[in-house]
Order: C-alpha cells, then structure tokens, then sequence
C-alpha cells in the first residue's frame, strides 16, 4: 500500500466512525484530510516519515508555515512543511497557472459586465460559476495578474544586448463604446547576445498607426534596448517608419512569409505554384551577391508571366536580402518572423475562447498572462550555431 492509500485509508476510517450528530464541521474534516495528504507527500517526497530514521532520507523537515485555503465547505487553515534545505509544496495546493487564472478573469468580467456572448455565457456555465460570482472576486484576481504582467511590460532590458529583435501583430475583437471593434495586440521579443529569447513588450492598438508604433518601440528603447542590429517584422507602414526612427543604426528584414503571401496576392491564381517556385531559389543561394543575383534573374523571369509580382519582388530587394548580411548559420531564423510563430499560435488558441474581449484591459491581462508564463520559459538558448570559419 502506498503512503497516499495509507492516509487515505485512515482518513476513511476516521470518517465512517463520526458520530451521526457531525459535530466536527465539514471544514475541520477537509482541513484534517487535507493536512495529512500534505504530510504523506512530503514524507514520500523526502523519504522519510516524522522522526524516522533512514539512509535513504533526501532532507530534513524545518517546522511549517500556515495558509489559508479557500474551499467550497469554507476557509481551512493548513500548515505547508518547510525543509531546512530547498523548498516543499503539495502538489495538491498547486496553484492554477497564471494564464488559467487570466483566462477565467476575462470570462468572468465579460459576464459580470453584461457584454459576454452566447459563448462565454456556456464557458462560465461549464466552470460552475454561473452564480455567487462577484465583481470583487473577479477584481482581486485582475490586480494579482495585473501586478505581474505591469513587472513584465515595464522591466528593464538593458541587461544584455538584443542582437535580433522581432516584432509581431495579431488581431482580437474588442468591445469599445458599444461596438464590436479589432486592434492589434503587437508583441515584441529579443534574442539577446548569449543566445537566449525574452518577450521585451507587449501593447494593443492601430498597428497602421506610426505614433502608436512610435510609442511602443520608444518604450522598449526608453528601458534600455540597445545592441540590436537587425529589426525583422512585417510591412506595416506606420511600423516601418518607427523603426526607421528608433531604430537608427540597424538593419530591417522584412519577413519573407509575409512577403510572399503578398506577392501571391498579386499572382494570377493559375501561375502561383510556379511563381511560388522561382521566388524560393531565390532563398538557397550561399551569399549575398548569389542571392540578389537571383532575385533579378527571377524578376526578369517574371515581367512577362506576372508583371505585378516581378514589380513587387524588384521592389523588396534590400529589405528582403538583409538576413544575407549575418552569419549564415543565423540564417533560417532571421528571415521571417516564424520564430515567433508558435507564440501567435497559442496566442490565437487563447484569445478564440473569449471570442469578443470586454475591453482593452482585459487582453493585456490574458496575452500579457501567457506572455510572462512563455517568458519564463524561454531561458534556454535558441542555438544559433555560430558560423564555421
């Protein structure tokens, strides 16, 4: 029998023998139940019961600390063990991760606020709370995440170099005086010098609109970013007169994937397989001078066949070619923005469940909330190889 099953077992025991009268409250036998779940995982976690003597014991206990635990039979005291060497918390007590809690905040504000859709109405129903839910619980859960994505949004980043710096848009629906209407919620990460990522920023708005691009990349500089020498995003013009601004002294990369869908737009549908074709030889070439080589060759292979498109491409050179400027190892990561892909990925997974946002708040408060969890797990490196000499 396992320790869980132990104490499972003497806690069913003990229940069966309470007295029909309960004169134990439900509360105090949760918090008994729980309390010896809680010391029957520290001691299969440490290997060793209380005052057991073992040579397979890994730490020592160091008395306990109190929490107060919310439950639905009422508030329960428990004492969480503390080591004298590293550190103990029950799994059980476990905290919701803090992009569950933003989630729920948005759903529920949308609810308490009246401006939910059928969609989260079902949500809110689903979670169980589709009564005694109040404002004020909603309220304490935003300022704790709130504090936490304000860390994020406003720490400083002059502690290494960001050598590469992508910038990225991705669009929600938002509820602003009494109408439906999408913003771009703009994201920024770095890859510093020693090879590992961090999101630098992340803000809602006009992503046509120069001054708010202006706003937000001065914000990124005004708490220290410094050392990026090339700045890889879309074509958005507002975004690439800021970054002509702020970014004085690095190169931009206009990201390929995007590049291409705009070229194909253009493409007569019947020819896009093959213009697709042309365009990617465009990207195996070994070095700058073979790369734009080929960029005039297949511009001059288009006039006839799409003259829009060979426009377009002759158009993009520079901004398309600047990845050949870095080592080619670097390559394959700098010429779009894919890298942040996966991000926009689960971004979109998130914020589809909401559909329609009650505010702008409340997307900082959910994106923000990945944002933070994805940061924190971006401390290992990207692994751009250096380049073999």
């Amino acid at each position: 029998m396992t320790t869980y099953e132990s104490a499972l077992s003497e806690l069913s025991s003990r229940l069966i023998g309470t007295e029909s009268t309960l004169t134990t409250s439900l509360s105090d036998i949760l918090a008994a139940a729980l309390q010896e779940l809680i010391e029957a995982e520290l001691t299969a976690t440490i290997g060793a019961a209380h005052g057991e003597r073992t040579d397979g014991r890994l730490a020592q206990r160091n008395g306990h600390r109190s929490k107060l635990l919310t439950t639905p039979a009422g508030d329960v005291d428990l004492a969480i063990p503390k080591l004298r060497q590293g550190s103990f918390f029950p799994e059980l007590l476990e905290p919701r991760r803090r992009i569950d809690k933003a989630l729920w905040a948005v759903i529920m504000t949308a609810y308490i606020t009246g401006t939910s859709t059928r969609k989260v109405d079902d949500l809110v129903k689903a979670l169980g709370c589709d009564s005694g839910i109040s404002k004020s619980t909603v309220s304490r859960i935003c300022k704790q995440i709130d504090a936490d994505v304000n860390v994020l949004r406003t720490r400083r980043l002059d502690h290494q170099p960001f050598v590469y710096v992508w910038l990225d848009a991705t669009y929600v629906h938002v509820r602003e005086n009494r109408h439906v209407v999408s913003k771009a919620v703009v994201i920024a990460t770095g890859l510093r010098a020693d090879g590992h990522r961090e999101v630098l920023g992340v803000d809602i708005g006009d992503s046509e609109n120069e001054t708010f691009w202006k706003e937000f990349l001065g914000d990124l500089k005004g708490r220290g970013l410094a050392g990026t020498k090339l700045v890889i995003s879309d074509a958005h013009a507002g975004l690439v007169a800021a970054i002509k601004v702020k970014f004085q002294g690095a190169a931009w990369q206009r990201c390929r994937v995007h590049a291409m869908r705009n070229m194909m737009r253009a493409a007569p549908h019947q020819q896009r397989q093959v213009i697709s074709a042309l365009i990617r030889t465009i990207f195996v070439q070994p070095d700058h001078a073979k790369s734009s080589a080929q960029l005039r060759l297949v511009v001059g292979q288009l006039e006839p066949l799409a003259p829009k498109v060979a426009a377009l491409l002759e158009g993009m050179e520079t901004d398309l070619l600047a990845y050949t400027g870095f080592p080619k190892a670097h390559w394959s990561k700098i010429w779009s923005n894919n890298p942040i892909e996966r991000l926009n990925r689960e971004l979109k997974r998130r914020t589809n469940v909401v559909s329609i946002f009650p505010d702008s708040a409340s997307v900082i408060r959910l994106v923000g909330a990945l944002l933070v969890e994805i940061n924190d797990d971006s401390r290992t490196p990207l692994h751009l190889r250096r380049e073999r000499r």
